[in-house]
């Protein structure tokens, strides 16, 4: 069968549970209280859906007069997916996947199907992360809670030429709540019952004629999905707390300063990969007395597996402050920029995280029978990582924005960042695990751009952008002695200094067929800076080769916003077509004593294209439903010297390179395999997901809701190097949920239970052939073992929640 043909099917049987919980969802609609009806028929209010507000031009838009792809996720949707974190997005927008790495700094955002994924600070995202105007320097700063969010933009396709840095694919643009116009407060509980909590609460009003503030605190305990055999507790899981305020001055009518100091804490003891499956008969490191049944003690390496044995701590321990500044100023009508904004946006931010890795992933002393040059080590315990990450950044940009109703309408402005990376690695106690390092890299942007629209006739409108970008880098690069050295002493130092310029533009045209629809087309580029490979493989001769060259992206888009049925709906529609030039990917291996190592690649070519849809539709006054459809082929278009995947050989003995890989002498007589054709890893090609809520009026005091939430994706590659063992089928996941809440918006009660039908998927895999952490050679029988690892996703199995929401 082929391809398509499976595809075809998988769809089929994706829908056939939707259709289930459809129909048991209109069965119950049909037996709701008469009320609902009677209450709709004396309700004069036009039934529409509501006007969505967007930034993604930096000016405040109809979404529906936007000529671009933009998934809008408001308030509403937001609470009632019980949204925590970056990482349940993907769930509500089909355009954006994640991608997990061994910790919480080398996660990455990836949006069409593209995302870099890299283990060092010398390479920048490919997707920004924007909160209230200000964009994270790293975007390891945005896995942590999403507190007091109003809004989030999920903006497709190259935003370089508004956005600049790091946004070659996309941007996530995130909105904060604003001051509510009285005094009032607001606070907010939930509870899973496998052991999650969450606690918020805000308060905003008017201090004085003048002044107005909002102030907001969360905290958040997830212990995690894994087991840890070692000590009884959990691992995968979340801590948070965070503190924002929101100080609003209004000297005169003209002029407005927005304060947005900020502080948060947050643990990711994460990133731990269950065995779900491996060779029987292992030795660990081929020490015979380190059996592998020993070690993993407890531990079934089979599907479904989640027990680990670690005795050193996972994941990062991370702290973020920062402030915001925005200053607004209207013209007066009578000036010279009459009816025109100045706006000022000004930020000082501080990230910092430790991070934390067990080198063996035994709770076992496997050192004690290890061997240094043949004799005994001389330690006990176990191999363990740490490190830490110091970034610090600062940002200014100016802006004048014209005034909205005119031929022409026009954003301009200045920016300019500062940011300044350190990170620090050490791998104890002893063997070819061991390393110790630091490097430290800056970059500072300036950038000028301009965009704007002029009405030809008032049907179509041209649309014209342009940033001018200069961007310098640098970085310094330390090795020590590595341990068990007990004095640190410097054995290699490198660095290294580069600047580049680069203009981005956009152009298109949109077309207003009538008051209900717009068309529009438009060309854009994208460019992501230089980058630096500052990872454990970093040394002289890799330093000779850096910087890697920057990205650079073009990409065509054709879009329809509809509002339909007496705008009761709305839907968009785009298709697109992106390609990138060099771009930045890292890509893992494994060395022979079984230790992760990581290498940057320059791909030469890849593209990605696709069809999109955005739903919103009031289907009756107590039915909103919404949802979103992405079809995206993200595929590597040229690069020769791919990374290879692993199989037996013909022996049965050892590892060798698999599936198209051969020694090529134009590449040092290496393994490699030609990716031409091959699909990026994590980038389905079908997503979908669709939810809603039905209101049930009572008749009492309180009426009653039930919501729906359904989402699919087709199989996803989760390797570069195309691994037929790392690939994931199909799967659909449905939540539902009940509740009830106050008329006059006191408080609302909520019962979810998500995962219904209890589908596990992971969100991450891997597999291992015959390296030495568990492969045995001579003298002991020789046996080539396989290891197969899964990342269980947060909802992997069912679980039941409740949440209270409460006003005063």
């Amino acid at each position: 069968m082929s391809s398509h043909n499976n595809e075809s099917k998988n769809m089929m049987l994706a829908v056939r549970p939707l259709t289930l919980a459809v129909a048991l969802a209109m069965a119950s609609l049909a037996h709701a209280d008469d009320a609902a009806q009677s209450a709709a028929s004396t309700d004069n209010a036009p039934l529409q859906v509501e006007k969505v507000v967007v930034t993604a031009n930096k000016r405040a838009q109809n979404l529906q007069d936007v000529p671009m792809a933009i998934t809008v996720l408001n308030d509403a949707t937001l609470q009632r997916n019980n949204v925590r974190g970056m990482d349940d997005l993907p769930s509500l927008s089909p355009a954006l996947t994640l991608s997990y790495g061994t910790q919480p700094a080398n996660f990455s955002i990836n949006m069409r199907g593209i995302g870099t994924f890299s283990l060092g600070i010398g390479v920048e995202a490919d997707v920004a992360v924007v909160v209230d105007d200000v964009p994270y320097a790293m975007q390891a700063n945005a896995f942590k809670d999403l507190a007091d969010v109003a809004r989030i933009e999920v903006l497709k396709g190259p935003q370089s030429t508004m956005l600049g840095k790091s946004s070659i694919a996309g941007a996530v643009n995130i909105s904060t709540k604003p001051i509510e116009a009285g005094w009032k407060g607001r606070a907010s509980t939930y509870l899973s019952n496998d052991g999650e909590w969450r606690a918020s609460a805000a308060m905003s009003g008017a201090l004085s004629d003048t002044v107005r503030m909002r102030l907001s605190a969360s905290k958040s305990d997830f212990d995690g999905v894994v087991k840890n055999l070692a000590d009884g507790g959990h691992l995968n899981g979340q801590r948070n707390s965070s503190v924002n305020a929101k100080i609003e001055w209004s000297p005169s009518d003209n002029l407005q300063l927005v304060l947005t100091p900020r502080a948060a804490n947050f643990v990711n003891n994460c990133c731990v990969s269950p065995f779900n499956s491996m060779t029987s008969g292992g030795l660990y490191q081929n020490i015979a007395s380190l059996p592998a049944s020993q070690l993993l003690k407890g531990i079934n390496p089979g599907p479904g597996n989640v027990s680990v044995r670690n005795d050193y701590p996972a994941g990062g321990k991370a702290e973020d402050r920062g402030t915001g500044l925005k200053l607004v100023y209207n013209f007066d009508d009578d000036s010279l920029l009459a009816k025109h904004t100045f706006t000022s946006v000004s930020s000082w931010s501080h990230y910092k995280m430790s991070d934390f890795q067990d080198g063996d992933a035994t709770d076992s002393d496997v050192l004690s029978a290890t061997l240094v040059n043949g004799k005994p080590s001389g330690f006990s315990g176990g191999l363990y990582q740490y490190g830490k990450f110091d970034v610090r950044s600062k940002t200014q940009e100016f802006r004048l924005t014209s005034p909205e109703k005119t031929s022409l309408r026009y954003v301009a402005g200045l920016f300019y960042a500062d940011n300044r990376l350190g990170r620090e690695l050490t791998r104890a106690p002893i063997t070819t695990y061991v390393t110790d390092w630091a490097s430290t890299a800056y970059n500072t942007n300036y950038a000028v751009f301009g965009q704007a629209n002029y009405d030809l006739t008032a049907q179509t409108s041209v649309l014209l952008g342009l940033r001018y970008n200069k961007e310098d880098i640098g970085y310094t690069f330390s090795r020590y002695n590595p341990p068990p050295a007990t004095s640190r002493v410097l054995t290699e130092y490198l660095q290294g200094d580069n600047s580049e310029t680069k203009a981005t533009g956009k152009v298109g045209l949109e077309h207003r067929l009538d008051a209900a629809t717009m068309g529009y087309v438009s060309y854009s580029t994208g460019h992501k800076g230089l980058a630096y490979d500052l990872t454990s493989s970093f040394t002289g001769a890799v330093a000779k080769s850096q910087p890697v060259p920057g990205e650079d992206a073009r990409n065509i888009e054709a879009g329809l916003k509809l509002s339909l049925l007496d705008n009761r709906m709305a839907l968009d529609l785009a298709a697109f077509r992106t390609t990138f030039t060099g771009f930045q990917q890292s890509a893992g291996f494994y060395d022979p004593d079984g230790t992760f190592r990581t290498t940057l690649h320059s791909i030469g070519a890849l593209r990605t294209s696709g069809i999109e849809a955005d739903l919103n539709w009031r289907v009756s006054r107590p039915l909103s439903v919404n949802g979103a459809f992405a079809y995206t082929k993200a595929v590597i278009t040229d690069f020769e010297n791919g990374p290879c995947y692993s199989v037996l050989n013909a022996a049965g003995t050892a590892a060798v390179p698999g599936g198209n890989c051969a020694v090529n002498p134009k590449f040092n007589n290496t393994a490699v395999q030609n990716m031409s054709g091959k699909t990026m890893p994590n980038a389905p090609k079908f997503k979908l997901n669709l939810g809603g809520q039905y209101d049930i009026v009572t008749g009492r005091s309180y009426d009653a809701f039930v919501t729906a939430a359904y989402r699919w994706q087709s199989a996803t590659q989760f390797n570069l190097n195309q691994d037929p063992m790392t690939e994931q089928g199909a799967f659909g996941i449905l939540n539902l949920g009940a509740g009830i809440k106050d008329r006059g918006d006191g408080f609302k009660l909520s019962f979810m239970v998500n995962n219904v039908f209890n589908k596990s998927y992971a969100v991450g895999l891997g597999n291992n052939w015959a390296n030495g952490t568990w492969s045995s050679r001579a003298p002991n029988p020789v046996l080539a073992v396989n290891t197969t690892s899964w990342t269980p996703a947060r909802d992997y199995q069912r679980y039941f929640a409740v949440r209270a929401d409460m006003a005063f």
